[in-house]
């Protein structure tokens, strides 16, 4: 499990800490305040404990930054600076819970990720895996066919995450029967889709009763659909497993919203970590209704304060969450619709 996450000159951030929820993450904020940067700091920590990449290099190829000079993450200033990046987990080792930390430390003058100083406890980091899936806001199932094997024989300017999330949706499925748990998801994810997903020549489709039909020809909310349950059906989440999704809203309409909320408290249920960000007050609404008290969620708010330093506030229950960008906006508009219909009166 994630615990904790700490920034020093990190791109938008000056100096910044946060805690973690063990079960679901909620991310608003006001754009520019860092949400998408967060989620991928916190994927490339995971991913790196699975594969031989270091995190640098992993953060090179999911942040992308120019002619992958790692330095360019840290903070612009008009001097020389430093950044540092720690991000804490626990793990079990002989039946007991242990902490342990994977930092990194880099100038901006580091242009290779081989000389970023990665220190912590990088071994033991390693021996516990821990599988984690990053959902972009950009579907990429449509354009799956060729993608992978262009992206391993081409430098194409493709941020990492396109193309790991595409891996993980052609995981082959687990052997043996599906347990209860995730049959019942995937039953309530088929009935918003009317129907199933299945692969053919690295193509996917949505099997119903009236056919198969290409994910190039489905509206981009019933592929994220689909995507969420490839990704259960694959195994890719599980108890333990870590999800994060940057705005799960983006062409999603709002009735199909309540499916997505439902599925993740769910996932959160089941033992998976889940990190969302978003910008949509039906998303946020959604999880205020469905999530009960059983649940262990946090509603993170980013935020600047007056030097434009980047803060967060963090609650348990939504309707105390403050700074809260989403719900001023609403209010805005609801007077300003009032405003108008009242021929500007009291203005």
């Amino acid at each position: 499990m994630l615990e904790h996450i700490e920034l020093e000159q990190f791109t938008a951030f000056e100096k910044f800490s946060l805690k973690f929820s063990s079960g679901l993450n909620v991310f608003i904020g006001e754009n520019g305040c860092g949400k998408t940067h967060l989620l991928k700091l916190v994927y490339a920590a995971c991913d790196v404990s699975t594969s031989q990449k270091s995190y640098a290099e992993k953060l090179n190829r999911v942040f992308l930054p120019s002619g992958e000079q790692i330095g360019r993450l840290v903070k612009r200033r008009s001097v020389s600076s430093k950044c540092s990046v720690e991000v804490t987990r626990t793990v079990r080792v002989d039946d007991q819970a242990k902490r342990i930390a994977l930092r990194l430390s880099m100038s901006n003058h580091t242009k290779e990720a081989a000389k970023a100083i990665e220190a912590g406890a990088r071994k033991s980091w390693r021996e516990h895996p821990l599988t984690s899936v990053y959902i972009p806001v950009k579907d990429m199932m449509a354009n799956a066919p060729g993608f992978r094997s262009l992206y391993s024989l081409r430098h194409i300017h493709f941020e990492e995450v396109y193309s790991d999330i595409i891996d993980r949706a052609f995981l082959g499925t687990l052997k043996g029967p599906t347990d209860k748990d995730r049959k019942r998801l995937l039953e309530i994810l088929q009935q918003s889709m009317e129907g199933k997903v299945i692969t053919r020549n690295e193509e996917f489709f949505l099997k119903s009763p009236q056919g198969e039909l290409e994910f190039t020809l489905l509206a981009e909310g019933i592929r994220k659909l689909g995507l969420l349950w490839v990704l259960i059906q694959n195994g890719s989440l599980l108890d333990g497993s870590v999800l994060l999704w940057d705005e799960p809203e983006a062409n999603l309409n709002p009735k199909l919203m309540r499916t997505v909320v439902q599925i993740l408290i769910e996932l959160q249920r089941l033992g998976v970590q889940v990190f969302v960000t978003t910008h949509n007050y039906n998303l946020l609404k959604e999880f205020d209704l469905q999530l009960e008290a059983r649940d262990q969620a946090l509603f993170h708010s980013l935020y600047r304060d007056a030097e434009r330093n980047v803060q967060v506030a963090s609650f348990k229950r939504y309707e105390d969450l403050q700074p809260n960008a989403i719900d001023d906006t609403l209010g805005q508009l609801v007077d300003r619709e009032i405003c108008q219909q009242m021929g500007g009166l009291g203005q």
